[in-house]
Protein backbone atom coordinates (compact mmCIF):
# COMPACT_ATOMS: atom_id res chain seq x y z
CA UNK A 1 0.00 0.00 0.00
CA UNK A 2 0.99 3.36 -0.80
CA UNK A 3 1.77 5.24 2.37
CA UNK A 4 3.15 9.04 1.32
CA UNK A 5 3.49 9.78 -3.08
CA UNK A 6 4.52 13.10 -4.02
CA UNK A 7 3.58 13.94 -7.77
CA UNK A 8 5.48 17.19 -9.50
CA UNK A 9 5.83 18.97 -6.09
CA UNK A 10 7.41 22.87 -6.78
CA UNK A 11 8.39 24.58 -3.49
CA UNK A 12 9.68 27.93 -3.20
CA UNK A 13 11.87 30.14 -0.25
CA UNK A 14 11.01 33.21 -1.68
CA UNK A 15 12.28 33.33 -5.88
CA UNK A 16 14.39 30.23 -5.29
CA UNK A 17 12.73 27.14 -6.46
CA UNK A 18 13.57 24.35 -4.35
CA UNK A 19 12.52 21.84 -5.63
CA UNK A 20 10.89 21.63 -9.05
CA UNK A 21 8.50 18.95 -9.57
CA UNK A 22 9.97 16.26 -7.63
CA UNK A 23 8.40 12.40 -7.31
CA UNK A 24 8.50 10.53 -4.44
CA UNK A 25 6.86 7.38 -3.13
CA UNK A 26 6.75 5.34 0.07
CA UNK A 27 5.10 2.02 0.42
CA UNK A 28 3.94 1.22 3.59
CA UNK A 29 6.18 -0.88 6.08
CA UNK A 30 9.11 0.30 3.72
CA UNK A 31 12.56 2.41 4.58
CA UNK A 32 13.05 5.00 1.69
CA UNK A 33 16.11 7.54 1.59
CA UNK A 34 16.80 10.68 0.30
CA UNK A 35 20.42 11.54 -0.81
CA UNK A 36 21.86 14.32 -2.30
CA UNK A 37 24.72 17.14 -1.37
CA UNK A 38 23.88 20.00 0.67
CA UNK A 39 21.12 22.41 -1.06
CA UNK A 40 19.76 19.71 -3.04
CA UNK A 41 16.10 20.27 -1.37
CA UNK A 42 16.02 17.69 0.85
CA UNK A 43 15.47 18.75 3.68
CA UNK A 44 13.21 21.11 2.04
CA UNK A 45 10.92 17.95 0.94
CA UNK A 46 10.76 16.56 4.31
CA UNK A 47 9.09 20.12 5.64
CA UNK A 48 7.01 20.12 2.51
CA UNK A 49 5.23 17.10 3.62
CA UNK A 50 4.76 18.45 7.05
CA UNK A 51 3.10 21.82 5.78
CA UNK A 52 5.27 24.37 5.87
CA UNK A 53 6.30 25.52 3.73
CA UNK A 54 3.29 24.59 1.17
CA UNK A 55 3.99 23.40 -2.02
CA UNK A 56 2.82 25.91 -4.50
CA UNK A 57 2.85 22.72 -7.12
CA UNK A 58 2.20 19.17 -7.37
CA UNK A 59 0.58 17.07 -5.19
CA UNK A 60 0.93 15.35 -1.43
CA UNK A 61 -0.67 12.33 -0.89
CA UNK A 62 -0.98 10.36 2.30
CA UNK A 63 -2.63 7.29 2.37
CA UNK A 64 -4.49 8.73 -1.11
CA UNK A 65 -5.69 11.91 1.01
CA UNK A 66 -4.07 15.23 -0.38
CA UNK A 67 -2.28 17.05 2.58
CA UNK A 68 -0.98 20.10 0.47
CA UNK A 69 -3.53 22.11 2.54
CA UNK A 70 -3.17 21.17 5.81
CA UNK A 71 -0.83 22.96 8.29
CA UNK A 72 1.33 21.32 10.46
CA UNK A 73 -0.51 20.14 13.27
CA UNK A 74 -2.92 18.71 11.49
CA UNK A 75 -0.27 16.77 9.38
CA UNK A 76 0.87 15.33 12.94
CA UNK A 77 -2.65 14.16 13.64
CA UNK A 78 -2.57 11.99 10.46
CA UNK A 79 0.58 10.03 12.13
CA UNK A 80 3.45 11.32 10.54
CA UNK A 81 6.34 12.70 13.02
CA UNK A 82 9.22 14.47 12.16
CA UNK A 83 12.98 14.30 13.66
CA UNK A 84 13.99 17.89 12.19
CA UNK A 85 17.86 18.66 11.62
CA UNK A 86 19.51 20.14 14.49
CA UNK A 87 17.28 18.32 16.89
CA UNK A 88 15.42 20.98 17.85
CA UNK A 89 14.47 19.69 21.69
CA UNK A 90 13.72 22.10 24.76
CA UNK A 91 16.74 22.40 26.44
CA UNK A 92 15.29 24.12 29.54
CA UNK A 93 12.97 21.27 29.67
CA UNK A 94 14.04 17.58 31.00
CA UNK A 95 14.61 14.49 29.21
CA UNK A 96 10.98 13.43 30.73
CA UNK A 97 9.22 16.33 30.13
CA UNK A 98 10.22 16.36 26.42
CA UNK A 99 9.10 13.05 25.95
CA UNK A 100 5.73 14.22 27.33
CA UNK A 101 5.67 16.73 24.62
CA UNK A 102 5.79 14.36 21.85
CA UNK A 103 3.06 12.57 23.24
CA UNK A 104 0.49 15.62 23.19
CA UNK A 105 -1.19 13.96 20.31
CA UNK A 106 -1.46 10.18 21.31
CA UNK A 107 -3.90 8.29 23.76
CA UNK A 108 -2.61 9.27 27.26
CA UNK A 109 -2.81 5.66 28.40
CA UNK A 110 -0.06 4.96 26.20
CA UNK A 111 2.25 6.81 28.01
CA UNK A 112 3.77 4.59 30.59
CA UNK A 113 4.60 1.92 27.56
CA UNK A 114 5.35 4.10 25.24
CA UNK A 115 8.30 5.94 27.37
CA UNK A 116 9.18 2.62 28.70
CA UNK A 117 9.39 1.61 25.10
CA UNK A 118 11.96 5.20 24.26
CA UNK A 119 14.11 4.18 27.63
CA UNK A 120 14.04 0.29 25.96
CA UNK A 121 15.47 1.55 22.59
CA UNK A 122 17.86 4.50 24.47
CA UNK A 123 18.97 3.57 27.77
CA UNK A 124 21.18 6.55 28.40
CA UNK A 125 17.49 8.52 28.59
CA UNK A 126 16.32 6.51 30.91
CA UNK A 127 19.46 7.84 32.91
CA UNK A 128 19.17 11.25 32.53
CA UNK A 129 15.53 11.59 32.70
CA UNK A 130 15.82 14.60 35.47
CA UNK A 131 17.93 16.45 33.33
CA UNK A 132 17.66 19.35 31.34
CA UNK A 133 18.18 18.21 27.87
CA UNK A 134 20.09 21.32 26.93
CA UNK A 135 22.91 19.63 29.60
CA UNK A 136 23.13 16.21 27.23
CA UNK A 137 25.82 15.39 24.60
CA UNK A 138 25.35 15.85 21.00
CA UNK A 139 24.13 12.45 20.39
CA UNK A 140 22.12 11.93 23.55
CA UNK A 141 20.12 15.17 22.24
CA UNK A 142 19.45 13.41 18.57
CA UNK A 143 18.39 10.15 20.59
CA UNK A 144 15.63 12.41 22.47
CA UNK A 145 14.82 13.95 19.45
CA UNK A 146 13.73 10.61 18.05
CA UNK A 147 12.16 9.32 21.27
CA UNK A 148 10.28 12.35 21.33
CA UNK A 149 8.63 11.72 17.89
CA UNK A 150 8.02 8.03 18.35
CA UNK A 151 6.01 9.24 21.28
CA UNK A 152 3.33 10.36 18.88
CA UNK A 153 3.61 6.89 18.04
CA UNK A 154 3.79 7.86 14.20
CA UNK A 155 2.82 5.73 11.13
CA UNK A 156 5.22 7.44 8.96
CA UNK A 157 8.77 8.45 10.57
CA UNK A 158 10.41 11.66 8.88
CA UNK A 159 14.27 11.39 9.90
CA UNK A 160 16.15 14.50 8.80
CA UNK A 161 20.15 14.42 8.99
CA UNK A 162 20.30 12.20 12.30
CA UNK A 163 23.69 11.51 12.13
CA UNK A 164 25.09 14.99 11.87
CA UNK A 165 27.87 15.89 13.73
CA UNK A 166 27.53 12.46 15.63
CA UNK A 167 30.35 10.16 16.64
CA UNK A 168 30.95 7.04 14.77
CA UNK A 169 29.40 4.78 17.68
CA UNK A 170 26.67 6.93 18.43
CA UNK A 171 26.19 7.18 14.31
CA UNK A 172 26.04 2.96 14.52
CA UNK A 173 23.73 3.01 17.33
CA UNK A 174 21.22 5.47 15.58
CA UNK A 175 21.17 3.62 12.47
CA UNK A 176 20.69 0.22 14.13
CA UNK A 177 16.94 1.85 15.88
CA UNK A 178 16.02 2.92 12.59
CA UNK A 179 16.62 -0.62 11.80
CA UNK A 180 14.98 -1.82 14.46
CA UNK A 181 12.26 0.10 14.68
CA UNK A 182 11.51 -0.82 10.89
CA UNK A 183 11.94 -4.56 11.56
CA UNK A 184 10.00 -5.21 14.80
CA UNK A 185 7.61 -1.95 14.44
CA UNK A 186 6.87 -2.20 10.55
CA UNK A 187 7.10 1.48 10.99
CA UNK A 188 7.85 3.07 7.44
CA UNK A 189 10.69 5.81 7.41
CA UNK A 190 11.58 8.50 4.98
CA UNK A 191 15.09 9.20 5.82
CA UNK A 192 17.22 12.23 4.26
CA UNK A 193 20.53 11.42 4.97
CA UNK A 194 23.76 12.68 4.25
CA UNK A 195 26.03 9.48 5.16
CA UNK A 196 25.25 8.36 2.04
CA UNK A 197 26.96 4.64 2.98
CA UNK A 198 25.05 4.03 5.79
CA UNK A 199 21.60 5.69 4.41
CA UNK A 200 22.03 3.34 1.47
CA UNK A 201 22.75 -0.04 2.98
CA UNK A 202 19.78 0.99 5.53
CA UNK A 203 17.37 1.66 2.97
CA UNK A 204 14.62 -0.31 0.86
CA UNK A 205 14.75 2.22 -1.81
CA UNK A 206 16.23 5.53 -2.45
CA UNK A 207 16.31 8.73 -4.23
CA UNK A 208 19.39 11.19 -5.38
CA UNK A 209 18.31 14.41 -5.28
CA UNK A 210 20.36 16.97 -7.17
CA UNK A 211 19.45 20.68 -7.26
CA UNK A 212 15.57 20.45 -6.37
CA UNK A 213 15.38 17.67 -8.83
CA UNK A 214 15.07 13.62 -8.28
CA UNK A 215 18.19 12.47 -11.12
CA UNK A 216 18.27 8.89 -9.80
CA UNK A 217 16.55 6.48 -7.90
CA UNK A 218 16.54 2.58 -7.28
CA UNK A 219 16.86 0.06 -4.49
CA UNK A 220 19.37 1.12 -1.65
CA UNK A 221 21.70 -1.93 -2.51
CA UNK A 222 21.56 -1.08 -5.94
CA UNK A 223 22.61 2.28 -5.92
CA UNK A 224 25.43 1.39 -3.16
CA UNK A 225 26.77 -0.38 -6.06
CA UNK A 226 26.40 2.21 -9.04
CA UNK A 227 29.57 3.91 -9.76
CA UNK A 228 28.17 7.48 -10.08
CA UNK A 229 26.46 7.40 -6.85
CA UNK A 230 29.74 6.09 -5.33
CA UNK A 231 31.67 8.43 -7.28
CA UNK A 232 29.51 11.50 -6.29
CA UNK A 233 28.90 10.90 -2.71
CA UNK A 234 30.61 7.91 -1.41
CA UNK A 235 34.39 8.86 -2.12
CA UNK A 236 34.83 5.60 -3.66
CA UNK A 237 32.74 4.02 -1.12
CA UNK A 238 36.10 4.57 1.78
CA UNK A 239 33.62 5.37 4.10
Amino acid sequence: MTMLELKGVRTNYGPIEALRGVDVTVQAGEIVTLIGANGAGKSTLLMTICGNPRPNAGMVLFEGRAINDLPPHETARLGIAQVPEGRRIFPRMTVFENLQLGATLSDPAHFDADAAYCFDLFPILKQRRDQRAGTLSGGEQQMLAIARALMSRPRLLLLDEPSLGLAPLIIRRIFDVIADLNRTRGMTILLVEQNAYHALKLAHRAYVLQQGLVVMQGGGKDLLANPEVRAAYLEGGAH
